[in-house]
């Protein structure tokens, strides 16, 4: 439950609001190359929750020949609904980029103009 700590300590809201893209711009110089980096870490969040909650989930299966058989465990469902309710993660990745918690390296500016 790492990343959920992470996330929640962030205090990153779950409804999408509008951002200035002055703000945005102005951490790259490039609106379109903040934006990439924005993409880029939220795609790295959505791997690392995904793999987290696949390995937790990992531990309630039960190996069974019955497959009409199904079997509902509380702790699963709670599991699920927890990251259910977790924020977007581009949402996370771009109050991450607005705060200055990503790092990345500039490019050539050349493949960007």
């Amino acid at each position: 439950m790492i990343k959920v700590k992470k996330q929640r300590a962030a205090n990153t809201n779950n409804v999408a609001e509008t951002k200035n893209l002055s703000q945005i711009k102005a951490v790259t110089g490039n609106l379109y190359e903040s934006i990439a980096v924005i993409a880029k870490r939220a795609n790295q969040i959505n791997i690392a929750v995904r793999e987290e909650l696949h390995n937790k989930l990992e531990e309630f299966v039960v190996h069974s020949d019955n497959l009409e058989e199904v079997i509902e465990n509380k702790e699963q469902i709670e599991m699920s609904r927890l990251y259910e309710r977790m924020p977007n993660p581009a949402l996370v990745a771009t109050q991450e980029f607005l705060e200055d918690k990503v790092y990345f390296r500039k490019n050539d500016a050349d493949l960007f103009q």
